[in-house]
């Protein structure tokens, strides 16, 4: 049986009518990722055997096998966020979604590759070497989940769990052809996320079937005590849309621009005719502080990693380098245990905090990031959500950007703003480029108007079959 060909609810409804066992349905994800995974490096670490979960849940993701990519803890296990520094590094405790997922009884496969502690857009700065594209081995699965998105295109595993800072999550999906979630913001706790910038940080689903999407972030969501940023949501209901007849689809003008390519442009305009001939309004809205996404983001999430990695100074935990000094243990365990990329990003955010640029860089980008944030407030009145491209480009070559940052962080323009206000935004396959490369769309809502945006993809996946799609060498 092709399991890896099956959504997590069909393997789930299976099991449960003990057509599959526990332990058939992990040996044979499992050996799929020592079949595969040697050309893909998407997981980092995998396990013999699942790690404990509640047998007897009656979850609809009962039983699914899932990879977590290696910046969420795993109790007993080493998290890595993918850098030198943390090598070695064991949870003593499970986060907040982990404990959430083996309540419900999924059975955890193994930790996916990423971007060192999630800064990039391509998986190619870990610690652990780059990811390759399934769709493409030559190329990029996109970051900072490039492992958790490659393990859902390759069939590896049904679902993942990724996190998503500026577009992590969205524009991986994007480039392997599968659906990913960033959540609204405080819909999932972040307890026992390794934190890249606590103000934007958010742990979200990837699958191929949007319902897994669905059923995984019903899973993982609501209050948590341990987290003050977390709120209690009601759970969202089973797909419902039947009928998207009156739906007020906003298009931004903004994400229409020069360096989109031709291929994602007409992909992403075929896909928005597919709605308006079933029914749904196609309204052209502005977002006019677009332009200032990529900048503010920069300034604040580097701020935030500045802050957040000072931990990691070789005295607690994880890597220590030998020296005859404190200062100097400090000196030399960052200076080896930091990738290229971290310690730009640190740079970056320790200049727009220092004394004399603060009032300069970081309060302006404060106030640069609440128009963007009225910007959405006053389309929303207009519309009932928005589709845009997920990324300008479908997947580029590895290497191709690693030398020019700039090229890299533009990557993220059309995911970045959506980051920015906090709001829910759901990257959807909607077919191919003339290279066969993936192109993701993405659909943003309103706060907590996760359903809304379920049912639409709901209804396009029913009446199409790009998300079916497997890359053929994994078929």
């Amino acid at each position: 049986m092709d399991l890896h060909k099956l959504s997590g609810w069909e393997i789930a409804g299976k099991i449960k009518a003990k057509k599959l066992s526990f332990e058939e349905v992990f040996d044979y994800f499992h050996n799929r990722i020592i079949k595969f995974n040697p050309q893909l490096n998407a997981v980092v670490r995998w396990f013999d055997k699942p790690l404990e979960f509640n047998r007897n849940s009656d979850s609809p993701l009962a039983g699914v096998p899932i990879v977590i990519k290696d910046n969420i803890c795993l109790k007993g296990k080493e998290t890595t966020c993918a850098s030198r520094i943390l090598k070695g590094f064991v949870s003593p405790y499970d986060s907040t979604v982990v404990q959430k997922l083996k309540n419900a009884g999924l059975q955890i496969l193994g930790a996916a590759n990423m971007d060192e502690f999630a800064f990039g857009s391509s998986c190619e700065t870990s610690c652990y070497g780059p990811v390759k594209n399934p769709w493409d081995k030559t190329r990029v699965p996109g970051g900072s989940s490039g492992g958790s998105a490659a393990v859902v295109s390759a069939g590896l595993s049904p679902v993942s769990l990724g996190s998503d800072t500026g577009g992590s999550i969205r524009q991986p999906a994007s480039f392997c052809g599968v659906c990913g979630l960033k959540p609204t913001y405080g819909k999932v706790s972040r307890y026992g996320l390794i934190a890249f910038g606590s103000s934007f940080d958010q742990i979200g689903p990837f699958s191929r079937d949007i319902q897994d999407c669905l059923y995984l972030l019903n899973i993982i969501s609501g209050k948590d005590p341990k987290d003050s940023t977390s709120v209690q949501a009601e759970p969202l209901k089973n797909l419902s849309v039947q009928d998207i007849s009156g739906l007020c689809i906003g298009v931004p003008k903004e994400y229409f621009i020069e360096g989109l390519s031709e291929d994602v442009d007409k992909t992403i305009r075929q896909a928005l005719s597919f709605f308006k001939n079933n029914g749904a309004v196609i309204k052209e809205i502005s977002l006019p502080s677009t332009e200032y996404s990529v900048a503010v983001y920069y300034i604040l999430a580097s701020s935030e990693a500045s802050s957040n990695l000072s931990r990691f100074d070789g005295i607690k935990y994880g890597h220590r380098e030998k020296a005859e000094s404190l200062s100097e243990v400090y000196f030399k365990t960052r200076a080896k245990g930091f990738g290229r990329e971290a310690k730009r990003r640190i740079m970056l955010g320790t200049f727009s905090l220092s004394s004399g640029y603060y009032e300069a860089y970081y309060l302006k980008a404060l106030k640069a990031r609440q128009l963007i944030k009225e910007d959405f407030k006053a389309a929303f009145k207009k519309c009932d959500l928005m589709i845009t491209p997920t990324s300008p480009t479908a997947a580029f070559k590895i290497g191709e950007k690693l030398d020019n940052p700039l090229s890299m962080y533009l990557s993220d323009i059309f995911t970045i703003s959506a980051s920015l206000a906090g709001l829910p935004a759901l990257s959807v396959p909607c077919g191919f480029t003339s290279q066969g490369l993936p192109v993701g769309m993405q659909i943003i809502g309103n706060y907590f108007q996760e359903e809304m945006l379920f049912n639409l993809a709901g209804f396009y996946q029913k009446n199409t079959d790009w998300h079916k799609k497997i890359p053929q060498e994994y078929e």
